[in-house]
Formats: C-alpha cells, sequence, structure tokens
C-alpha cells in the first residue's frame, strides 16, 4: 500500500477541488467496481458486491481533500494575499513553497529586523503572510494566477528513519489508499466505498454521500493527530506513531457507536493487529455527519496517527499505515460473520 499511498500524497486536491484525486481514485476503482456513483458535490462512490448482504447499506470512507490555500488577493508589487483552506497552524508555512497547478512559490512574511518586539512575542497571523511566485508586479502576477486559484503545498513525498514516510496529505490519503486497497478484494458483504470531498472544511460531503447512500453502518478511515513527540508527556501525546491502529471512542465531532468499537477493538486483538486509542477528546471526523444523517447511522473509526498534521510535513510510518487497511478489513470480515 506504501506506493499507493506516495502516488495520492503527490496529487493536488484541496477542499472544493478535489479533481486530480477523483481521476485517480475513478481510474483505480473501475476494474473492481459494481457500480459508481458520483454526485454534485464530487463524491465517489464505489460499490462493490459482497458474499452477502445486509438490511441496510455498509459504508466504509475516507475524505480525498486536503488543506492548502486560496488567492484573496493580489498586491500592486505581484505578491498573493490568500486564505487558508482547512485548518493550518500559520507557524507551519513561513518559507515553505506552495503551488497553483505549475506555478511554485513561497510563502514569506516580514523580515525580522523589522519586527517590533511584540511581534516576535505573539504567533503570526495570516493576513501577515504573503505569497511570492516571482512575479514583479500585479499584471504579471496575474498572468499566472486569478482570484480564488487554489494552492497545495509543494512538498516531497520521502520515506526516511526506521520506517517513516514524510509527505503533504497523509490526512487523508492514507485512507484513500486503504480503501482503494480493499476494493481489489471481494468483500464478505455488500460494501459501498466512498471518497469524500470537503470534510477539512466542514465535514461536508459526508452529509450528501450518507443522505444518499442511507447506510446502517460506517467506518471512517482517517489520519489523526500524534503529539508523541521530545517531552511531551502523559496523554497530551493524544497517540503514537509505529502504536498501531487509533481507534478512538469520541472526538469533538462523535460518540462513536459502543458495539461498533468493541466489535473493532475486539477483531484487532483477534488478529494481532496493534491498536490504540487517543488520550485527548479533539478533533473530527466525516463520522460527525454521518451520524446524524437521516434516522441515524451507527459509525465508528479506524486512523494512522499522523505527526505535524495539516502541514507541508506530516509524518507516520508505514506499519501504522498498513494496521488502518488490516483493522478495514477486519471490520468487514466481523460484519459478515467471518473470521480471519
Amino acid at each position: 500500500m506504501t506506493e499507493l499511498l506516495k502516488t495520492l500524497c503527490a496529487l493536488p486536491g484541496p477542499s472544493g477541488c478535489e479533481d486530480a484525486v477523483r481521476e485517480f481514485v475513478l481510474k483505480k476503482a473501475k476494474p473492481f467496481a459494481d457500480e459508481i456513483r458520483t454526485d454534485a458535490i464530487g463524491n465517489v462512490m464505489v460499490f462493490r458486491k459482497g458474499k452477502t448482504a445486509l438490511e441496510r447499506p455498509v459504508v466504509v470512507c475516507a475524505h480525498m481533500d486536503e488543506v492548502g490555500v486560496i488567492v484573496k488577493k493580489i498586491t500592486e508589487d505581484g505578491m498573493l494575499k490568500f486564505g487558508f483552506v482547512g485548518g493550518v497552524d500559520p507557524r507551519v508555512v513561513i518559507g515553505r513553497a506552495v503551488r497553483f497547478g505549475d506555478v511554485t512559490g513561497v510563502i514569506g512574511i516580514k523580515a525580522v529586523h523589522l519586527t517590533t518586539a511584540a511581534e516576535r512575542r505573539t504567533m503570526p497571523k495570516t493576513k501577515d503572510l504573503y505569497i511570492d511566485i516571482g512575479a514583479t508586479s500585479r499584471a504579471a502576477a496575474e498572468a499566472k494566477v486569478s482570484l480564488g486559484d487554489y494552492g497545495v503545498f509543494d512538498s516531497a513525498v520521502v520515506e526516511f528513519g526506521d520506517g517513516l514516510i514524510k509527505a503533504k496529505a497523509i490526512d487523508d490519503r492514507v485512507g484513500c489508499a486503504a480503501l482503494l486497497t480493499l476494493l481489489e478484494e471481494q468483500p464478505p458483504i455488500d460494501t459501498w466505498f466512498c471518497f469524500t470531498v470537503q470534510e477539512e472544511t466542514g465535514l461536508r460531503g459526508a452529509a450528501s454521500m450518507a443522505y444518499a447512500l442511507d447506510p446502517g453502518f460506517a467506518l471512517v478511515l482517517e489520519g489523526t493527530t500524534a503529539a508523541d513527540l521530545a517531552e511531551v508527556t502523559d496523554g497530551k501525546a493524544v497517540c503514537r506513531v509505529r502504536g498501531g491502529v487509533v481507534l478512538p471512542f469520541m472526538d469533538g465531532a462523535t460518540i462513536y457507536d459502543a458495539a461498533l468499537f468493541e466489535l473493532l477493538r475486539d477483531a484487532c486483538e483477534k488478529r494481532g493487529i496493534p491498536w490504540q486509542t487517543k488520550t485527548r477528546i479533539s478533533g473530527g471526523t466525516d463520522a460527525g455527519r454521518i451520524h446524524k444523517s437521516r434516522a441515524g447511522v451507527r459509525v465508528c473509526a479506524a486512523a494512522a496517527p499522523v505527526r505535524y498534521i495539516h502541514s507541508p510535513s506530516s509524518v507516520a510510518a508505514v506499519s501504522d499505515c498498513e494496521a488502518v487497511l488490516a483493522a478495514a478489513r477486519a471490520f468487514l470480515e466481523e460484519l459478515g460473520g467471518e473470521d480471519e
């Protein structure tokens, strides 16, 4: 699955502009699909018939979009003022490269020798940042980009250290990679494999997907915040890279179905899949919208722990990504009444 993850992470797909990822997903899914649907908002829903079926559909989903930037203004001297698409900490982007299609830029801020002591003690605000695309004037910049253009971090995908991978958009291309891998296998039960849009800007694609399919069960595959850094102690680490798949029981948007949490936990235990849970209630996933759809949906989640999430250089362990895939496979086996 690692090579697939690398390819997916390299694709641009900020919220609302997931086209490149969607085209790749459709191409990879087509040979294995019994049915493919897309909707007006851009979701991809792929059905694969299993050995049995449940009364209401089963959904396994991941979101295609990533955080990024959007052009809001072009200055007279050719600099771009921008906003973030999704939640991004301004501290992690200064001096980092971004790209708008074939146009490369660098995120800058006022030089330190021009700042006041008070400014140096506070977090930079987005309005204080700009993107330098090398233009000499507004007209020169407008020849390359337009207001409303989306950009993504320009960051190489690199394997390093003891089984780690560095890339942008591991959240949530890890989930997409797991779904595409699972699609190559006949599932134990009829299953919809869903690739959603605009998760980073309010779980929007998940809402329309869940309404359309009205599933009885949904498993959300994700990347989640790992803060297991030097000198971070106790529960502040949230979860740990190389600690296995993360099975949350609650986050900022969802209280996960207790019985499904136990089913997934026990399935991992039985198969020797390493797992952990989050030690702080934070974040959110597409489950936040899915579980409230129509008359309600029973939901659970499986995530890869990711350091420096929503940055140009997110870091995850290959073994944790593989554990997400194994947990998703185990979930479908348990619902289908199959053992390992």
